[in-house]
């Protein structure tokens, strides 16, 4: 195999392009023969139940683990003929499990600057004016702007939602990948959330964003296409309206489901 090389993204390509994708584990198939692609300006959900293989899968998309069978194109570059490493810092992350700046002993901007390196800890000297600059407009984005100067541990789980969020947006990521976002949070720090990715859509019109949750309260009315994971294998990858239905989540978490769908948001519950 050729030694990867150094690459930018290829605009021309998908955002995620995956083919016959799987990945064991000691020859136990975590995910199987995956085909997705997602396109720049498309806002993705994927949805399954526990263990159905969705960490798994974003691990690829994200660039952070190689298939072990099939082709992976992340930012229009196949996976295993460039350096991961260039391509992840194109690609935002954002996880109630990732590790960020020690939140006991920062503000919220500090931590929105870490989000220039993906480090943990602050590389002041890399950050001049104009990145303190969009630090503050990307808090104000996320409508955080009264928080840049609060401590994080004081902030609620809802308002660090949210500067993650703006963390990962500071190097302009064009792939966004939202790993369970809701954990842990109540309602209203919910639809905080929900309105930042929301305003989010709007101002980055080009960037393409994955969504993975449990919850179909949870699914921004912004999104455009579902994705549906069920034993390790893509049940249906389409258009939202054709895949958040009653029929299909039924099929997919194997359970009678009603789907409604309420001014672009949609809920659900078990069929009496």
């Amino acid at each position: 195999m050729p030694k990867p090389v150094f690459a930018q993204p290829d605009p021309a390509g998908p955002a995620i392009g995956l083919t016959g994708v799987t990945v064991h584990v000691r020859r136990v198939p975590l995910i199987e023969d995956v085909d997705w692609r997602v396109e720049y300006g498309q806002h993705w959900v994927v949805l399954g139940r526990n263990g159905a293989g969705k960490t798994t899968m974003m691990s690829v998309a994200a660039a952070q683990r190689f298939p072990s069978a099939g082709t992976a194109v992340v930012l229009g570059r196949r996976m295993g003929r460039v350096d991961l490493r260039d391509l992840r810092t194109h690609i935002g992350l954002v996880s109630p499990k990732q590790r960020l700046p020690d939140e006991e002993n920062h503000i919220a901007h500090t931590v929105v600057l870490t989000g220039h390196s993906g480090s943990v800890l602050p590389l002041w000297e890399r950050y001049d004016q104009p990145l303190r600059d969009r630090a503050t407009k990307l808090l104000e984005l996320v409508g955080c702007a009264e928080l840049a100067d609060r401590p994080v541990r004081v902030c609620s789980q809802g308002e660090r939602a949210r500067v993650r969020l703006a963390r990962a947006l500071l190097a302009d990521p064009l792939l966004l990948i939202l790993d369970e976002p809701f954990a842990g949070l109540d309602m209203p720090s919910r639809e905080d959330l929900l309105e930042a990715l929301h305003t989010l859509a709007r101002a980055q019109p080009e960037l393409a964003t994955v969504t993975v949750t449990h919850h179909l309260e949870e699914i921004p009315a912004t999104t455009t296409h579902a994705l549906l994971l069920r034993k390790g294998k893509v049940l249906t990858a389409c258009p939202a309206e054709r895949t958040v239905t009653s029929e299909q989540l039924s099929t997919c978490f194997e359970r009678a489901l009603d789907v409604h769908r309420i001014n672009g948001r949609w809920t659900a519950h078990a069929r009496v």
